[in-house]
């Protein structure tokens, strides 16, 4: 079964915006894993423009504490501070993302051949911590092998181009086909697949369809936009039931 990650950088944002303590971070997080999510996503950046490194020690001390069972996934660019907060917060899973500290979000996957100088040593310190390594990639099954050689774990694909797509068309199939063939070039490598950016209750259903056998699935902005309609809870509950749909066919 294909398991709900919900990222919390959206929640961090709306909690910048004035000098508040609340929404807590840590407060939704208890929210969403009560109601069924399987793990928690957060991406510190380096201006802390939404999540803090408190935040990930805090969400840290509860995931241990509360919900040992749920996964602590910590996105980011493998900078020495980054890898730094990463050990310290121990989590299970670390995405290298290839972001620009000025970016908004995170819009590419990593040229893995041209990067390996920066991937492998990261990786090899995470995994030597205990740390499952994923990497944030395109639809390019090339690129998936090439992350398999560099080390790591899995893969993240990237779905944005598929998520801003118009539904059930032309293009939206062809990105579908790309993923699909990526996934399969990973998984043919001995690498897990995750998934995540503009994934949502209307797209999720034909992706899962199309792309099987996905780990992961990471959503923030989308699952974040529904619930001030539903509430947590109530959108949480409501992508399970996507995901669980999908993979029984019922």
């Amino acid at each position: 079964m294909t398991n709900l990650s919900v990222n919390l950088n959206a929640v961090a944002y709306l909690r910048n915006r004035r000098n508040l303590s609340w929404p807590s971070v840590a407060g939704i997080a208890r929210i969403v894993l009560d109601a069924g999510a399987d793990g928690i996503t957060v991406h510190p950046r380096p201006d802390e423009r939404h999540v803090r490194r408190t935040d990930v020690a805090e969400l840290k001390a509860l995931l241990r504490s509360a919900y040992p069972r749920a996964e602590y996934n910590i996105e980011g660019y493998p900078s020495p501070e980054f890898l730094d907060l990463v050990e310290r917060a121990a989590p299970d899973q670390v995405t290298f993302v290839p972001d620009d500290p000025s970016q908004a979000t995170s819009d590419h996957g990593w040229d893995v051949a041209a990067s390996l100088d920066v991937l492998r040593p990261a990786i090899a310190r995470m995994q030597a911590a205990g740390i499952r390594v994923s990497l944030f990639i395109d639809e390019v099954p090339d690129v998936a092998l090439q992350a398999a050689a560099a080390g790591a774990d899995r893969v993240e694909l990237y779905t944005a181009p598929y998520g801003d797509a118009p539904l059930g068309g032309v293009e939206a199939r062809r990105h579908l086909d790309n993923l699909a063939a990526t996934a399969r070039a990973a998984q043919g490598a001995g690498l897990k697949v995750n998934a995540g950016h503009d994934l949502t209750l209307e797209n999720l259903p034909a992706f899962q369809a199309a792309v099987p056998d996905i780990a992961e699935v990471s959503i923030g902005h989308a699952i974040t936009a529904d619930a001030l309609l539903m509430g947590f809870p109530e959108a949480v509950r409501r992508y399970k039931a996507a995901l669980q749909t999908t993979r029984t066919g019922s």
